[in-house]
């Protein structure tokens, strides 16, 4: 996810700051020190690392910057806990983030204490610049949030006892959702990316124009019912929906459904959350799925998936705090598809799949300095993922904010909405 960004309204105040650190804490509260340390997969890090180095970010870009005499908490985390900074030197490899037993979780606790400490006493002495990059900071550890819950789901689900991290009840039944209407996008020229108010990341930017073709999107996201009807129907079996690189991937890997979804003799089709392992609500959209995925999806229902200026122009004006997003430390699970006039559930319970590769808008230039260097070093190879999804934190979301994956990964709260030409 992109972490640099340009910022033009009032950073966040100090009430903000300790309400999503406090949050990042909250949301980490049930795990034991062995569930923190251990890394499952190269693209998914230790809920630990997380926690450290979102903190190592105020730490090198406010704190050793800005405030005259501060000493770091342990001269070793910078090596530790940077991430992809070439300006900040050598730093430890990202496949071997689990194997830091050392330091403890209660270490790295104090870690975040000490250096929230710190900013909250030389807050009111900072520049303009410095509360600048503490906004970004706190997008930052947002992000982080949302990637702390989906890699510590990977881990819980590589553990043979299925533990869930939340005791919740069940879901209470939903109606299946209406068939899906199609909602008519505008044509012709349209503007989009970040207007400059408020706070965005650089990729968002400049807002520059685009033409559309007349087109459709479907009113809400496809359900889990509408994808073991493609499963039935010899979707992960037949490659004739399948882009050559997804079959191969389908093949290499073995797949023949969504991510933590099982298929069990005495319950039928699974799926493995926060909560633990629970029936495939049909009513729910699909999440955990690829890019290759939702391709071969679209293809076998006649569609197509959206472009991102499609989905961006059909999102403005519409509520980014709408929808299943994360609001405290609670179990992250999409809500039953709702019934609506117009498109529905464009924010949150899913990221959406855009065809559009992660490019440059037209004018990009990378913010300046270390922060900047994030999102432009990556715009290759990747493809743009639109709305949000309920492990998003509330008030982080807008219609212009540009996730970024590869096709073959589903480790996240990754869906569909599908599109068409008229």
């Amino acid at each position: 996810m992109p972490i640099s960004g340009r910022i033009s309204s009032p950073p966040l105040r100090q009430q903000s700051y300790g309400a999503i650190r406090a949050l990042t804490q909250a949301l980490a509260s049930p795990l034991s020190d062995a569930d923190a340390t251990v890394q499952a997969m190269d693209d998914a890090s230790p809920a630990k690392w997380h926690l450290a180095h979102v903190t190592w970010f105020f730490e090198t870009f406010i704190l050793r910057d800005h405030v005259p005499g501060y000493r770091p908490f342990d001269e070793n985390f910078a090596y530790l806990f940077n991430s992809y900074y070439e300006a900040e030197g050598p730093r430890h490899m990202r496949a071997h983030r689990g194997m830091l037993t050392r330091p403890s979780l209660r270490e790295i606790l104090n870690y975040r204490a000490h250096v929230d400490a710190a900013l909250m006493d030389a807050f009111d002495g900072l520049p303009e610049h410095a509360r600048d990059l503490v906004t970004l900071g706190l997008h930052h550890e947002q992000q982080h949030q949302e990637l702390l819950l989906t890699d510590i789901l990977y881990l819980f689900a590589q553990n043979p006892m299925q533990p869930a991290m939340w005791a919740t009840p069940s879901a209470m039944p939903a109606p299946m959702p209406d068939p899906i209407r199609w909602i008519a996008g505008e044509a012709g020229v349209v503007e989009i990316g970040h207007d400059g108010k408020g706070f965005a990341f650089d990729c968002e930017g400049p807002v520059h124009q685009a033409i559309l073709r007349p087109h459709a999107l479907a009113h809400r996201p496809v359900t889990n019912g509408e994808w073991l009807e493609f499963m039935a129907d010899g979707g992960y079996r037949e490659a004739r929906h399948w882009l050559s690189d997804g079959w191969a991937w389908v093949q290499a890997e073995g797949v023949e459904a969504p991510l933590y979804w099982r298929h069990q003799d005495n319950a039928g089709w699974t799926r493995f959350g926060h909560d633990g392992r629970h029936p495939v609500n049909p009513a729910a959209p699909v999440t955990h799925i690829s890019l290759f995925e939702a391709d071969a999806y679209a293809s076998w229902a006649g569609a197509r998936l959206p472009t991102e200026v499609e989905w961006e122009s059909a999102a403005k004006g519409l509520d980014p705090d709408s929808g299943t997003q994360l609001d405290r430390a609670a179990t992250p699970r999409p809500r039953a598809c709702e019934s609506a006039d117009g498109l529905a559930q464009m924010f949150g319970d899913v990221w959406e799949w855009t065809g559009s590769a992660y490019r440059p808008y037209p004018g990009f230039r990378a913010a300046e300095g270390a922060v900047g260097e994030y999102n432009g070093k990556f715009m290759s190879g990747q493809f743009v993922l639109r709305g949000g999804s309920c492990a998003t934190p509330r008030g982080h979301m807008r219609a212009s904010y540009r996730n970024f994956f590869y096709p073959h990964q589903r480790w996240q709260f990754t869906g569909v909405r599908l599109a068409r030409d008229i």
